[in-house]
């Protein structure tokens, strides 16, 4: 399990307009890897506004539709707790991201939202609609960049953190 998770850089990858039903079915595409410290994982640019230079999907899931708990290549879970908390600091300390994990400054976080368990009930969602994680939103803009969403150069949105490992209970 994964705990103090501190999600530090994004960038922009995708250009997939798709409907809402689409995303509920789709919501546990992860792709994740792990170098040294590094947690990396890749989920699919759910929604898009080419007028606009918007671009919307999941920045990471905890828990599939089905209750699932998902664990990335080396057996590790981020707890939605842990999510949460790391998205809100992601938000307060960077909102900004880049390109390839190398070039800043090319969008802007505009929406940011951590769907639990609770919240979820709060708004009506009823459950098993959407998987317990962090939907983002961000603003391009590089015209380059978004060029390369639209494209298909940059399908996904990436994250990179460091975490500290502690077994689980």
């Amino acid at each position: 399990m994964l705990e103090s998770l501190a999600v530090f850089c994004y960038y922009m990858e995708g250009d997939k307009m798709k409907k809402f039903s689409e995303l509920i079915e789709t919501s546990d595409g992860l792709s994740q890897e792990k170098t040294g410290d590094i947690l990396k994982g890749k989920f699919k640019i759910m929604k898009s506004d080419d007028d606009k230079m918007l671009a919307f999907g999941w920045a990471s899931v905890s828990v599939r539709v089905d209750g699932e708990v998902i664990r990335d290549w080396q057996g590790d879970i981020i707890e939605p707790g842990e999510l949460e908390n790391a998205a809100y600091e992601y938000v307060r300390l960077y909102g900004e991201g880049g390109e390839m994990h190398q070039r800043g400054g090319v969008a802007d976080l505009v929406e940011s939202v951590v769907f639990t368990e609770e919240k979820m009930r709060a708004m009506g969602i009823p459950e098993g609609t959407l998987p317990v994680g962090w939907w983002i939103g961000f603003k391009v803009l590089d015209k380059e960049v978004w060029e390369k969403v639209k494209d298909g150069t940059y399908p996904m949105f990436s994250i990179e953190g460091e975490a500290e490992r502690v077994e689980a209970e």
